[in-house]
């Protein structure tokens, strides 16, 4: 059987026509940073749940930033990031598990618990205040943000062709990120959000002539 790291090439080349660019992106990142290192150099058929489940354990030790000699201990590592990082191992093993008629050892390891955390947007007052002291040519801009709710990403790849005045109505299908436009994360965020007079006004005063 192939070694991890060169089952991974024609799994990535194979898969990567179903990626996002972005998504394309952080897989490459997980694999360098952490796969390749933990299992490069071990045969397929040597990955078993013990050794994800140590790998699982190394990571939640690890702390990030740490800086011994400026006496900086580092953060851990979120259980989110652990979670995508056995995700992507799960995803290469299941491929493998298909071609060779191998086990699958994540198959029964269990997702890491999300600690809840609580969001606390700004109050309505808060808001006011953030637009009435703002800079003037910063203004429509965070007002906009403000009163629909959009991700960064959707807010910077959105298109004039996107913004339907006479329906009053922003089309989401657009995400900007690390330089490039893409599709937005998921079809789920495909949608249209309503313009309240604010956003409505906003929008006009950016809108080229």
């Amino acid at each position: 059987l192939p070694l991890f790291k060169d089952f991974v090439i024609g799994w990535k080349e194979n898969k990567q026509v179903e990626w996002r660019l972005s998504y394309r992106d952080a897989v490459d990142s997980i694999l360098a940073t952490h796969l390749l290192p933990a299992f490069g150099e071990c045969q397929l058929d040597t990955i078993d749940r013990t050794r994800v489940l140590g790998f699982r354990s190394e990571l939640a030790k690890r702390r990030l930033g740490a800086d011994p000699s400026k006496g900086v201990e580092g953060k851990a590592m979120a259980p989110a990031t652990i979670n995508r990082i056995i995700g992507i191992v799960r995803m290469i093993l299941d491929e493998a598990a298909l071609q060779f008629g191998l086990q699958n050892p994540c198959i029964s390891i269990k997702r890491l618990k999300l600690q809840r955390q609580d969001v606390e947007p700004f109050t309505v007052n808060e808001t006011q205040a953030i637009l009435a002291r703002v800079r003037p040519d910063y203004r429509p801009y965070l007002t906009f943000r403000f009163f629909t709710g959009v991700r960064s990403g959707e807010a910077h790849g959105l298109k004039w062709k996107h913004v339907d005045f006479e329906r009053r109505q922003i089309l989401v299908r657009e995400t900007f990120l690390n330089g490039r436009t893409e599709y937005t994360k998921t079809d789920g965020s495909q949608r249209e959000i309503h313009m309240s007079q604010a956003v409505y006004d906003a929008l006009m005063s950016m809108k080229p002539s």
